[in-house]
């Protein structure tokens, strides 16, 4: 080997070392490690059938409404959804317009799958939701075929992926015929860019022939995703009925109410919190209206040996028909308490019944 060659070799290693050292020192890479799952993480999480499909769903899953936008720490973001897959959760809920700023949600989770779990995306069930403005202009929000396929088209780009496991109807459209929506979904199915079809949000009688359309037209109704709580029980009335005679999966989103049900607001309204806020959906004026009830349920809980959001969560898994409940958690140890819950579903006529007379 010639004496020009070994120098130009060592020239390189030399550049190779540099550039190594400096790209290890990146801000932007600091906080990268290589990710590995929990060998055991599907040891303690139960999972349930959604409806009449093959399809189980962890009785747990983490939606991403909140605390995964753009404004949001990515590694933090990061670290919550490492954790919950860890965990079992392999259900990971969102929609075209969370964020903020709406989109941004979907590119965050979008960025984790790519750097971390893309290895095990087979392990896992995505949703993605359209349905709420989107964009301007006539066809940025409800529920016509134009605004479903463009936004199908959208999220799939930004979370990177070729297709969802359930995409939803978010919300009922009063003005599209019921069959146009239905259709879309089912065209969606159809072209590959999701596995099953869901809707969120419609009404007992809307839910009903949703499911009839969708059955005909060969792609079934796999999951409704209804609000639900202990402070919000209008889904008992009839909707989980519907369900459970259409052979649909159900899993409910809000079933903190928003932060009530948990120890947050027993001493007053913190000032970072939700109901402290000028914007958003949790209004200052609805606390001293249910504190009353949430302390006479944070006595129940506390009694059961649970934090009254622990309790919230397992009441709701009581109930067969209900598939999974979704949760957000600002930080992973807001995550390990929600999973926590599942050390204790079982309750007893005289709690089913104090939690009635409370509630009721």
């Amino acid at each position: 080997m010639s004496r020009m060659v070994v120098k130009v070799m060592r020239r390189t290693l030399r550049l190779i070392n540099f550039w190594k050292s400096r790209l290890k020192k990146s801000p932007l890479l600091m906080n990268v490690v290589d990710y590995a799952p929990d060998q055991s993480r599907y040891q303690e999480m139960a999972y349930r059938r959604c409806g009449d499909s093959g399809i189980r769903l962890p009785a747990i899953s983490l939606g991403l409404w909140h605390n995964f936008g753009h404004v949001d720490d990515f590694s933090n973001s990061r670290a919550i959804l490492l954790k919950a897959f860890d965990k079992g959760i392999t259900h990971f809920d969102l929609a075209n317009n969370y964020g903020p700023p709406p989109g941004s949600a979907e590119e965050t989770f979008g960025k984790i799958l790519r750097q971390d779990l893309a290895a095990w995306r087979d392990e896992q069930i995505i949703s993605t939701k359209a349905g709420y403005q989107m964009w301007p202009g006539p066809y940025g929000e409800w529920g016509s075929r134009k605004y479903l396929v463009a936004s199908i088209d959208q999220s799939l780009k930004r979370m990177g992926l070729d297709y969802v496991d359930i995409f939803y109807s978010h919300r009922p459209d009063p003005e599209t015929p019921l069959e146009e929506t239905m259709t879309a979904l089912d065209h969606i199915v159809r072209q590959g860019k999701a596995l099953y079809v869901g809707i969120s949000n419609y009404p007992p009688d809307m839910t009903s022939r949703a499911a009839e359309l969708l059955k005909q037209l060969g792609t079934p109704c796999l999951i409704h995703q209804p609000r639900y709580n202990m402070l919000d029980r209008w889904a008992e009335k009839e909707l989980l009925d519907v369900l459970e005679i259409k052979k649909m999966g159900c899993i409910v989103y809000s079933p903190l109410a928003q932060g009530l049900l948990t120890d947050r607001y027993l001493k007053g309204i913190p000032s970072d919190s939700r109901a402290a806020k000028p914007h958003g959906f949790l209004k200052k004026e609805r606390v001293p209206e249910v504190l009353p009830v949430i302390s006479r349920l944070n006595a129940i809980a506390q009694k059961r040996g649970q934090s009254l959001a622990q309790m919230s969560l397992v009441w709701l898994l009581k109930d067969k028909r209900i598939t999974s409940v979704l949760i957000g958690a600002s930080s992973v140890r807001q995550l390990d308490d929600s999973l926590k819950s599942l050390k204790n579903c079982e309750f007893s006529q005289e709690e089913l019944q104090a939690i009635d007379t409370v509630t009721g």
